[in-house]
């Protein structure tokens, strides 16, 4: 009997030690889930890159364009635990930004941290549209770069807002950018305080798809370019996410389909999105801004993560705009 109950008591012990020493080390067979939305407030329009081992979301301060005078931005080791950086760029620290600072893009370059924003809601002979700032961590403080705005003017129809910065396999920095229904892109200069002309010579070369709106991305897999977008208008319920794939970053895109669109189940508005990738896997999330059910104010928006999932084709499936999210996960 005392025999028995030893065996017991051991095997109950090394049970428990197991269970501790999953949880020490980040090993549970059943991870928590991140939860929707991510991290409280109205936040919208949500870059999400990877720096290193923290995932990083750098979003719209989502207000009245005349409160719209700074950027936050939150850090996560796991996409459920977040912090927040608060004004890491505001209207003091650009001189021709007065107010509608919107989705800002981050990358990495030679040590640097690049923000390209957008501001002034600028519209034909108006001082505004997409600027650059700079700073030597991730979290900010970001100070104006150029002095002055990288793109200042209408190209091609094209409000000079939703800027994208991609890097293609060759080493190539784009900008991709533009609202009012027409899409370009242009080649950025090696220290982003310029552009290169194409070879015909233009600077601005327009690639709009049919449908698209606003809120351009791109990204590569498997050797093909998704290029993806937003439609519908900003404040209802239908605003939404399309794509397109093609074998060059200039196209010619033909829309394929929405991937991502309102559930009313759920939320409304799901749009203005980006994408992550979890390094070194082909496991791929969507970072998207919805408007809770409870809310009818155009700028009541916030943050949520779902996953991104693609079928044998290739074909990005439908996403489920869902309440859990993602699997926390560590980098």
């Amino acid at each position: 009997m005392a025999i028995r109950t030893f065996v017991k008591n051991w095997l109950i012990l090394s049970v428990s030690v197991v269970g501790l020493s999953q949880s020490l080390w980040g090993q549970s067979p059943q991870p928590t889930q991140a939860g929707n939305p991510v991290f409280p407030g109205w936040y919208a329009d949500p870059e999400a890159v990877i720096f290193g081992k923290q995932y990083w979301i750098y979003p719209t301060y989502s207000a009245p364009f005349e409160q719209q005078v700074f950027f936050d931005a939150f850090s996560s080791p796991d996409l459920k635990t977040w912090t927040k950086h608060a004004r890491i760029l505001d209207t003091t620290a650009v001189r021709w930004a007065k107010r509608a600072m919107w989705a800002p893009a981050t990358i990495e370059k030679d040590g640097r941290y690049f923000l390209f924003f957008g501001a002034n809601d600028v519209h034909q002979g108006e001082i505004g549209g997409i600027g650059v700032a700079v700073a030597d961590n991730p979290a900010g403080p970001f100070r104006d770069y150029l002095g002055k705005p990288l793109v200042g003017e209408i190209h091609n129809g094209a409000q000079p807002i939703d800027q994208f910065v991609f890097r293609d396999t060759d080493g190539q920095y784009y900008l991709i950018y533009g609202g009012w229904s027409h899409c370009n892109m242009a080649r950025l200069k090696p220290d982003f305080t310029g552009f290169l002309p194409f070879e015909d010579g233009k600077i601005f070369r327009e690639i709009t798809p049919k449908n698209y709106v606003e809120g351009p991305i791109m990204f590569q897999r498997k050797g093909k370019y998704y290029f993806m977008w937003s439609e519908g208008g900003w404040t209802g319920p239908n605003y939404s996410v399309a794509y397109a794939v093609a074998n060059s970053p200039f196209g010619p895109f033909e829309r394929v389909g929405k991937i991502l669109q309102q559930d009313p189940t759920v939320a409304t508005g799901a749009g203005h999105h980006s994408v992550i990738q979890l390094p070194g896997t082909d496991e791929w999330y969507i970072v998207y801004h919805r408007r809770p059910l409870t809310e009818t104010d155009g700028n009541h928006r916030e943050t949520c993560i779902d996953r991104m999932e693609f079928d044998e084709q290739g074909r990005i499936r439908p996403v489920k705009i869902t309440v859990e999210g993602v699997p926390a996960r560590r980098l």
